[in-house]
């Protein structure tokens, strides 16, 4: 594959999409990247304010783009079910979907409105309802894609079925790891299933190596000894301009394929550009990810075969 860019976003115009984490960092890069390629874009997150501030930016930067705000909140399914009900009432179909948003390694077990350990709760059981609530509007896009953020935390995870919400034993990068490492099983095993029941959709994820954005910031903090690593590998990070280019990849470029999973192609998949990323054996065990499956449909109370049904 040769050396992928932002000026290899092909047209997007007349797509829409929507981004979730969109109001800062990788999110807000994937969502001005797809504005400026024509695409409209309705930027989620749970800060108005935040929100008018990204729309603003990327105004300014690409005057007359398409773009929105829509307060989203992955941790409460209330407020999933509102957004979804919000959007279908504004548009018919939706395009692509970018599952970004998400929270790391909080030192102290945080549980989500739906009492879901907020890791767990937040990276994968929001977007796993979510896309369920959209697959409808999917089903009406042109050339449908959805992209799940994964992470490289995703090789040392393992989904513990028997203490998912860290109710036995909580520890913060152990509930970091099994959120990055079900949103990777949750893109794999989406496509297959879009692949077995004709839904016409095509499913990947992309993990943006180590970039540099508030994550770290917002969850563990940059004290201690997480906040040390991080200040010891910044030279091996990139921007979250650069970290958003899997994404952007996975979500735009007539390269990407079904169940695909992209990342920087340096060091350990550290930074730079664009590739095929290293994918752990675990993350395609079919058996786990049917399991998987059933129990998010029962911890959420959202059926994908439901949502094909409606569409």
């Amino acid at each position: 594959m040769t050396e992928w860019t932002i000026d290899d976003i092909p047209p997007m115009t007349g797509k829409l999409a929507v981004v979730t984490g969109a109001t800062g960092g990788l999110g807000f890069e994937t969502a001005l990247a797809l504005a400026g390629a024509g695409a409209e874009v309705v930027l989620t997150g749970r800060n108005e304010a935040k929100g008018r501030d990204a729309i603003g930016r990327i105004s300014d930067r690409f005057p007359g783009a398409l773009v929105s705000y829509e307060a989203l909140d992955l941790a409460s399914l209330a407020s999933v079910a509102d957004f979804t009900r919000r959007f279908t009432a504004m548009y018919a179909s939706l395009d692509l979907l970018v599952n970004n948003a998400g929270v790391m390694a909080l030192p102290q077990r945080h549980v989500t409105a739906d009492g879901f350990e907020m890791q767990f709760g937040t990276n994968f059981l929001g977007h796993y309802a979510l896309t369920a609530h959209l697959l409808p509007a999917l089903r009406r896009g042109s050339g449908p894609r959805v992209v799940n953020l994964s992470s490289l935390a995703h090789r040392n995870g393992a989904i513990d079925f028997d203490d998912l919400q860290g109710e036995k034993s909580y520890a913060p990068t152990k509930a970091y790891c099994q959120s990055k490492l079900a949103m990777l099983i949750f893109a794999i095993e989406l496509q297959r299933r879009s692949g077995a029941a004709g839904w016409s959709l095509m499913s990947n994820a992309a993990h943006p190596g180590y970039a540099r954005t508030d994550l770290i910031s917002n969850g563990p903090g940059d004290g201690g000894l997480m906040g040390l690593l991080g200040r010891l590998m910044r030279p091996l990070s990139h921007s979250a301009a650069a970290g958003a280019l899997p994404t952007l990849f996975a979500v735009a470029s007539p390269e990407a394929k079904p169940a695909g999973y992209y990342g920087p192609n340096g060091f350990y998949e550290l930074k730079g550009p664009p590739a095929p990323a290293k994918i752990m054996p675990r993350a395609q065990d079919a058996a786990v990810a049917a399991r998987l499956w059933d129990v998010s449909a029962a911890l959420t109370g959202v059926s994908f075969d439901q949502a094909a049904l409606a569409a």
